[in-house]
């Protein structure tokens, strides 16, 4: 199982807008270097769901349910998609903020490609991410 961060503009795609579905395709992304992301999503994986925008924060966990496919809303066959599902919110948001506050996060593609908006996350991060969430 590998870990990865996806990140959406909640007022164009919310975290509640996917429990909401219940499962949706996570398409629209444009950037080669976050399609090969996606290219190396398997079902089971788990994404960190970020808000970006005015939130700036990781809000919850989906999991990816489907192999990579051609993304239908573009005609360029180098872009794809995942089905995902909702698994849970975080016990609390963990921001941006928090995050660059961290040296353990300083070479993580969160701090260093701020434009990135699929990467991976290494278990380590992962966990941390997880601690984060459940303090107070």
């Amino acid at each position: 199982m590998s870990f990865w961060l996806a990140k959406t503009e909640p007022n164009t795609f919310s975290y509640a807008d996917l429990e909401r579905l219940k499962k949706d395709m996570w398409d629209g992304v444009r950037n080669f270097t976050a399609a090969k992301h996606i290219k190396n999503m398997q079902p089971s994986d788990l994404i960190l769901i970020y808000h970006s925008g005015k939130e700036r924060a990781i809000v919850g966990v989906a999991e990816v349910t489907s192999d990579p496919y051609p993304d239908p809303t573009s005609s360029d066959s180098r872009f794809v998609t995942v089905d995902v599902i909702p698994c849970h919110r975080l016990h609390r948001p963990v921001t941006l903020r928090e995050i660059k506050a961290l040296p353990a996060f300083a070479n993580w593609e969160l701090v260093r490609q701020s434009r990135l908006s699929v990467m991976p996350v290494s278990e380590s991060h992962w966990q941390l991410i997880m601690k984060l969430s459940a303090q107070p």
